[in-house]
């Protein structure tokens, strides 16, 4: 097994950035989930009820930040003044979080036809992801609620198998937001996978992933009108653990240590969960 692709999403929801090697820290990969856009209220925002947010691309620079939108639209963003902050809330957490600039906000706001604000995961936020799947203290940013997602190619192509006799299409891995791909062909292994080690960095896979209706979007346009993964993974991903309910496809990770990982690096299995997970049967 080897790692086929790596990626980072630096403003939440917004488009992926394909790297060849990252840095790893206890809050995963350097640069991911560091951004998002909120409410005025505070409330974070992703692709689920604003779609539009994948035509969106971040592009971190040196002294400022480029957001882009696929038409050629852009901005150019300074660093947020530490002192300017609110609290915002991702699911249960809430955060102290650096706000943009008043005029990036505007611009914001025009762009999408809603108010919104974007803010930062600086030196001064904290978030732990929860204790009871990643153990306690564990550091998080802006991510749905762990670290790393993983995903193989194997569990891809075993999906993709079952939407085809389907007559569904097939979808590709981009619609279930990785930040480490896995060449591995058997299907489903992940499951019996309880930590795996990449260039020496440890990663306990902690929780199955269950997924949402952003998985029906292209990550391209936020178009919900091409191959739709969720029936088939309710065929054969349906979770009979009333702890994590729907439909499930990847595992989130908790690094253990702090590491740089390549493509092409070697994946070794260091854990096992003999037991697997338990899904609903057809």
């Amino acid at each position: 097994m080897q790692v086929s692709a790596l990626n980072i999403y630096p403003f939440k929801s917004a488009r992926g950035i394909a790297i060849p090697a990252a840095e790893v820290d206890a809050r995963g990969l350097l640069g991911d989930r560091r951004m998002m856009l909120v409410d005025p209220s505070g409330h974070f925002i992703t692709q689920r009820e604003l779609p539009a947010l994948a035509r969106l691309t971040a592009i971190p620079g040196n002294a400022t930040l480029t957001l882009r939108l696929d038409d050629g639209r852009e901005i150019m963003v300074a660093p947020p003044h530490p002192d300017r902050r609110m609290d915002v809330a991702i699911w249960k957490s809430i955060v102290n979080a650096a706000v943009a600039a008043d005029t990036v906000n505007a611009r914001l706001s025009e762009w999408f036809g809603r108010e919104v604000r974007l803010v930062f995961f600086d030196g001064g936020a904290q978030r732990t992801a929860s204790a009871e799947w990643a153990g306690a203290d564990s550091p998080v940013t802006f991510s749905d609620g762990y670290q790393i997602l993983v995903t193989t190619t194997g569990s891809l192509e075993a999906l993709n198998a079952d939407m085809a006799a389907h007559g569904e299409g097939s979808v590709g891995m981009d619609r279930f937001r990785p930040n480490i791909v896995i060449e591995h062909d058997e299907p489903w292994a992940e499951d019996t996978w309880a930590a795996i080690e990449i260039a020496g960095l440890r990663l306990d896979l902690v929780k199955p992933c269950p997924r949402c209706i952003m998985t029906t979007q292209d990550q391209q346009t936020g178009l919900r009108d091409g191959a739709d993964p969720m029936p088939a993974m309710g065929r054969i991903r349906m979770s009979a653990d009333r702890r994590v309910p729907g439909p499930l496809f990847g595992w989130n990770a908790v690094p253990q240590g702090a590491g740089r990982i390549s493509i092409g690096d070697s994946v070794r299995v260091v854990a096992e969960r003999p037991e697997g997970w338990a899904f609903k049967q057809r």
